[in-house]
């Protein structure tokens, strides 16, 4: 076990560990850290903590200090710049007629590098604009092209839940999501419905498939061979959240499927999820 913090940069940034050298900090607190891109100022978003050292990536770097109030200012004086470098690098996009988004900017605490990151359907050739960035601002230019989650989790906005995105609120992180997981959650294949703002899938598909595989354990699927009190029939039907079964009986084939508890029926056969290729073919690109 080891002694760390944890440290943000971005208000729903990642947070990285870094050893607090035999002191104590509290949550909120601003810190100077030495970083792999140099010096920078953070915030404090978990307290010290001991972790196994399996989720640690060594050398552990420390702690410099607590920031002071040069250092609040001069944090201060960069987001200014950002905006400014922002608005001038967009200003000469458009000059110089190139296919890219600019999404943010990122000044580092101690001003040697400035950092653009863009959106772009294919590769761009920004050669000639790093040059004119770099002779402005006077400084290092670094050119980040990033995918649409990340874009969406930079700009933020509203879900179709009408709240705030999860990317932009809490998660600090990106999960692999799949057409799988919807299939399982018994949602409709439509890339419109099951799809967030940035035209992906969904992150809550992930966040609630824990529940659902937990569920699916003691639940037949479509399909499955099951023995009910009445007798053997095929599942076409299953409500995994109510903990109910809809059961095709083999000796009345005609009659309209019974309900059943999933208590109340014994598998004698599971069905499988499946995802036949023209739904996998439409899916296509928003994985």
């Amino acid at each position: 076990m080891a002694e760390v913090v944890g440290v943000k940069f971005k208000e729903v940034g990642k947070v990285y560990y870094f050893s607090p050298d035999s002191k104590s900090f509290d949550k909120g607190d601003m810190v100077i850290v030495e970083t792999s891109r140099g010096v920078e100022c953070g915030e404090i978003a978990m307290e010290n903590k001991e972790v196994p050292e399996s989720e640690i990536m060594r050398p552990l770097k420390s702690i410099i200090r607590l920031a002071n109030e040069e250092d609040i200012k001069i944090t201060k004086a960069n987001r200014k710049k950002e905006k400014d470098a922002f608005s001038y690098c967009e200003k000469k996009v458009l000059e110089l007629g190139l296919d890219m988004k600019l999404v943010d900017v990122e000044c580092t605490f101690d001003g040697s590098k400035i950092l653009f990151y863009f959106t772009s359907d294919g590769r761009v050739d920004f050669r000639e604009l790093v040059k004119i960035l770099a002779s402005n601002f006077r400084t290092r230019i670094e050119m980040r092209q990033i995918g649409v989650r990340d874009e969406a989790k930079m700009l933020g906005g509203l879900g179709i839940c009408g709240r705030p995105f999860c990317c932009g609120q809490y998660m600090s992180d990106f999960h692999p999501v799949s057409i799988k997981m919807a299939k399982e959650q018994g949602l409709s294949l439509n890339p419109t419905k099951i799809s967030g703002t940035c035209g992906r899938l969904m992150c809550c598909l992930k966040y609630e498939q824990d529940t659902y595989e937990y569920l699916y354990k003691t639940t037949p699927k479509v399909g499955a061979l099951v023995e009910t009190r009445e007798g053997k029939g095929t599942v076409v039907e299953t409500n995994i959240l109510a903990g109910t079964v809809k059961v095709q009986l083999e000796r009345r084939p005609e009659a309209a499927p019974g309900v059943y508890s999933k208590k109340d029926v014994k598998i004698l056969k599971d069905g499988k999820i499946q995802v036949d290729k023209s739904e996998l073919e439409a899916l296509k690109g928003i994985e």
